[in-house]
């Protein structure tokens, strides 16, 4: 299974601000639209940057991608144990995952970012996102 390397967002602009952006990008200050979407967040990032790490460190948040498979979790309701899941980034848990395992295994679950799972695990988990 191939990790996605993006997320896919949808912004509503007023027609002026998006007109200003066409209009650098028609003057080859950014290769397109995207670009200049991308370039902006990422200014707006770093200049917060302290913030957030600081944020992350508070709420113990795994940073990056965190896949959870179907032998993860059945390995952790063998032990008797339930996972708090808190990521920053992408979390992942793989389609062979029943939700009734997802349930039993997975006990609280934080994601800044975005969450790959099943409709049905995601269902299952509702009441356990925070």
């Amino acid at each position: 299974m191939k990790t996605p390397e993006s997320e896919k967002l949808t912004i509503n602009l007023g027609f002026v601000d998006l007109g200003r952006i066409d209009l650098l990008v028609r003057d080859g200050f950014y290769s397109n639209r995207s670009d200049f979407i991308r370039t902006a967040i990422r200014n707006q990032l770093s200049g917060h940057a302290d913030v957030a790490a600081q944020a992350t460190t508070r709420l113990s948040l795994e940073l990056g991608l965190r896949r959870f498979t179907r032998a993860d979790l059945e390995r952790i309701k063998a032990a008797g144990e339930r996972l708090e899941i808190r990521v920053l980034g992408l979390a992942i848990i793989d389609t062979d995952v029943s939700p009734e395992l997802a349930r039993d295994a997975i006990v609280s679950l934080t994601v800044l970012g975005a969450l790959h799972a099943t409709p049905e695990v995601k269902a299952a988990l509702a009441d356990r996102l925070a």
